[in-house]
């Protein structure tokens, strides 16, 4: 059965001066938001395994709302990497995203992590992978602006 693109649609955005956002982009944008919120709060919580998920999922979502922005049509993978090098990211992005790539999988489940999830982070840890989401909304947020 054959996918039907979701049919997208501009909006002014007040956020920024004389630009148009789609809706679809301006909702994965502030979801990305979000998402670094939770990794924030997980991180201060000791729960660092679910700070590097949302971490790379506020990445991902970041990455989709400029994909959509820029290329307007959707995109159909949580591959980090493939998406920093199809929006022609500078190399500091695409090396946060060759970081963040695996805690897709990786903090979720056992068979990933070769063990127990959480046993395989710490406050360290989450702090670099809440460094590479920010790099990668900050790049994110000025592109699509």
């Amino acid at each position: 059965m054959k996918r039907e693109r979701t049919r997208l649609t501009t909006v002014f955005n007040p956020d920024r001066t004389n630009t148009f956002v789609r809706i679809e982009a301006s909702n994965w944008l502030k979801q990305a938001k979000e998402d670094l919120i939770t990794a924030e709060v997980m991180n201060a919580n000791d729960r660092f395994y679910a700070c590097a998920f949302f971490c790379q999922q506020a990445a991902e979502k970041a990455l989709k709302a400029l994909y959509l922005e820029k290329k307007r049509e959707n995109v159909a993978t949580h591959n980090l990497i493939y998406l920093a090098e199809k929006l022609d990211a500078p190399i500091g992005v695409q090396n946060a995203c060759k970081e963040l790539n695996p805690d897709y999988t990786v903090p979720r489940y056992p068979d990933a992590a070769n063990g127990i999830p959480a046993d395989n982070y710490n406050d360290e840890i989450a702090e670099r992978r809440l460094d590479k989401a920010k790099k990668v909304m900050t790049w994110v947020d000025s592109t699509i602006g």
